[in-house]
């Protein structure tokens, strides 16, 4: 999505299902689908022929070392917060020669994230839960909690560590949001809630249960943007128009 962004998809040999998914004119333009940075496969990675490969966290060694004996040059990006995926942007638009359009880029999520965070500045913080995985459960990673910030939420548990149903219980969230790394919008919200024995907590009894794409929360680029909205969407539903890529609870009823 970053290349997308920066104008640059004319560089793309190569890309994953998941970079497909949320980005489909790659598809319109005959782009040859690859193994991710999981389970990359030197093979598909030579018949592409690329000049660099960009891959993001999470990696497998694995994988890593598949894509090194490749003999392409590798950009592997870790990005944690909002200003490491900002710093990845510039590196990339500079790479392949789109610094402006890098810039902007910046600019744009920078702007809407701040006029976000103005909308909300005054209005009441709920306690909201993101995860980014279920089994073992896993609070998404730190961007996401700046989001939540921005969009006018008190971000619970430690961003990107495991953690237990019993102890998301005790923390009594407003808001449970469900992002699941390559589930799309399919994650079962009912039967987690079910599972977990999670009948009584606020968030469920106020069907305040949402599945949010995991690429829009989960891809550190500015796809973020749309997670951003659909946030929004979720803390401050009055206030913010209903979002694409969003599924609450009460949808599946």
């Amino acid at each position: 999505m970053i290349l997308a962004a920066i104008g640059r998809l004319d560089r793309v040999v190569a890309c994953t299902k998941y970079c497909a998914d949320v980005c489909p004119e790659i598809r319109n333009r005959g782009t040859t689908i690859v193994a991710d940075s999981w389970t990359a496969s030197t093979d598909q990675i030579v018949a592409a022929r690329p000049d660099l490969v960009i891959a993001a966290v999470p990696y497998q060694e694995k994988a890593v070392t598949e894509i090194l004996k490749s003999g392409a040059r590798f950009l592997g990006l870790a990005p944690r917060t909002l200003a490491d995926i900002y710093t990845d942007i510039a590196a990339i638009a500079g790479i392949t020669g789109a610094l402006d359009r890098g810039e902007q880029t910046i600019q744009e999520m920078l702007q809407e994230i701040e006029a976000t965070r103005q909308q909300t500045s005054s209005r009441s913080r709920p306690r909201v839960f993101c995860e980014e995985w279920g089994k073992p459960m896993i609070t998404s990673q730190p961007w996401v909690a700046e989001l939540v910030a921005a969009a006018g939420g008190e971000f619970i548990g430690t961003p990107g560590k495991q953690t237990s149903a019993e102890a998301l219980l005790a923390q009594n969230p407003d808001v449970v949001i469900a992002a699941w790394c390559g589930a799309g919008d399919r994650v079962p919200l009912q039967k987690i809630i079910r599972d977990r024995g999670w009948e009584q907590m606020p968030a469920a009894k106020q069907n305040r249960v949402y599945c949010i794409r995991d690429e829009f929360l989960n891809t550190p680029a500015p796809t973020l943007i749309l997670g951003l909205r659909a946030l929004a969407a979720t803390i401050h539903p009055d206030n913010f128009p209903r979002a694409s890529g969003l599924r609450c609870i009460s949808d599946t009823q």
